[in-house]
């Protein structure tokens, strides 16, 4: 630890923006990457958003496009003050380094307490609980609101919400007039409508429970369709998600184009969502059945098991972001109920503090930072974050240069304050 208070000689230029040896230019370099990349991110992001969500032509003509500019500005704001306050404090980098410092601490206070062991699935098994008290919270009456509340319901259905506007007498009434109808239309034979047909015919006469709400199915059809349907939702996400790459290889490699819809990662998806789905419908009618009521407590127990099909798509970022938004969501419970206090600005102190350490780690110990989050910062910066000159900063005992061991940057000796090594071809 000791490392940390030694100092450097050398200049901003020297670590940083190695690519040139303006700081001026160096900030509009790096903003200009920065917003080219944002814009590409938001602009069809929003564009989507508002399709989806059937907005009107006045949204698009005067609400789409400031949008897309605010979520740009900030996001570029992250990359270009960086740089900027880089510049600024010069040799003064113990903003870096307190992070450093302050990361590694409570790592180590975690390891000796026997709070934080590495955990074979550990992904996985936080997804269980995060699902459990979500499902939990979406079954109580209030438990959930506004964008999360939907995304779930469209997931799971609303028949696992315990309360509806319709009485079981009208949802039959409902069920034997589209029953009516199907006989008096003969059904579309599209593959929609042969799938459809075939599930139909093998569960049309099975078991339901009087508890249960999926009027129009019976329990074993209720769990087949919804995998079916959140298992096309999750493959048609997954191949419109590698569609701008596949499409960037048109010309030069036709075939990846077979990739977009026989790509493994895409049955993965599909495979998650529906098998999530269809245990947690399955458990909850399971439960209905042998505990002859309909239950609350249910969805505890049905959201645990139904995490269990992250094991088809194991994923640290999903798992670590659900848990915390569900942190943020038992957190604002609490202030309503008056059990905790709230603090404003909280939001963005956290958010402040989260980027000063990421950052803090893609200078100082890049093996630390999640890899999918170094490409991103490598593309928001145009590749400029992998140019600094991370073995002088060696000497802090981090292993800054452990992935850049043949990287030296071409420096001009007149804006150096130490003499700059030269590059392995020209020593």
């Amino acid at each position: 630890m000791a490392a940390l208070s030694k100092s450097i000689p050398h200049n901003c230029y020297e670590i940083g923006h190695t690519w040139h040896p303006s700081c001026r230019v160096s900030f509009l370099q790096i903003t200009g990457g920065a917003l080219e990349e944002s814009l590409k991110i938001y602009a069809p992001l929003y564009l989507i958003a508002a399709i989806l969500r059937k907005r009107k032509l006045d949204y698009y003509l005067h609400k789409l496009l400031p949008e897309i500019l605010q979520s740009a500005s900030f996001l570029t704001a992250n990359g270009a003050l960086y740089m900027a306050f880089f510049c600024i404090l010069r040799r003064g980098l113990l903003t870096i380094y307190m992070a450093n410092l302050a990361t590694e601490t409570l790592f180590r206070m975690g390891v000796a307490r026997g709070t934080i062991t590495t955990l074979r699935n550990g992904e996985v098994l936080l997804f269980c609980i995060t699902a459990a008290m979500y499902m939990f919270f979406f079954r109580c009456k209030d438990g959930l609101k506004g964008f999360t509340f939907s995304a779930l319901r469209f997931i799971v259905g609303k028949e696992e919400i315990p309360t509806h506007s319709f009485s079981p007498e009208a949802a039959y009434a409902k069920v034997e007039q589209k029953r009516e109808q199907h006989e008096e239309k003969p059904r579309r034979m599209n593959m929609i409508g042969l799938v459809r047909t075939f599930v139909d015919s093998i569960c049309k006469h099975g078991p339901r429970h009087r508890c249960c709400k999926h009027y129009e199915d019976n329990c074993i059809s209720y769990c087949i369709k919804g995998f079916i349907r959140m298992f096309s939702v999750g493959y048609l996400i997954q191949c419109c998600l590698r569609i701008p790459s596949a499409f960037r290889h048109l010309f030069t490699q036709p075939s990846r184009l077979l990739s977009l819809f026989y790509n493994k990662e895409n049955f993965q998806l599909g495979a998650f969502l529906g098998s999530f789905v269809s245990i947690y419908k399955g458990t909850s009618c399971f439960l209905r059945w042998i505990r002859n009521l309909d239950d609350e407590l249910h969805a505890i127990i049905a959201g645990f098991l139904a995490g269990i099909s992250m094991m088809f798509y194991k994923s640290t970022t999903i798992s670590m972001y659900l848990a915390s938004k569900l942190v943020e969501t038992m957190y604002f419970k609490g202030i309503e109920a008056g059990k905790v206090p709230y603090f404003p600005h909280a939001d963005t102190i956290i958010y402040s503090i989260s980027t000063a350490i990421c950052f803090q780690a893609a200078v100082m110990e890049v093996q630390t930072l999640r890899p999918s989050y170094w490409k991103f910062l490598l593309r928001l910066t145009k590749g400029k974050f992998a140019v600094m000159n991370r073995k002088v900063l060696d000497v802090f005992g981090t292993g800054a240069s452990k992935h850049f061991q043949d990287f030296i940057p071409r420096l001009d000796p007149r804006y150096t304050t130490v003499t700059p090594e030269l590059p392995t071809e020209f020593s």
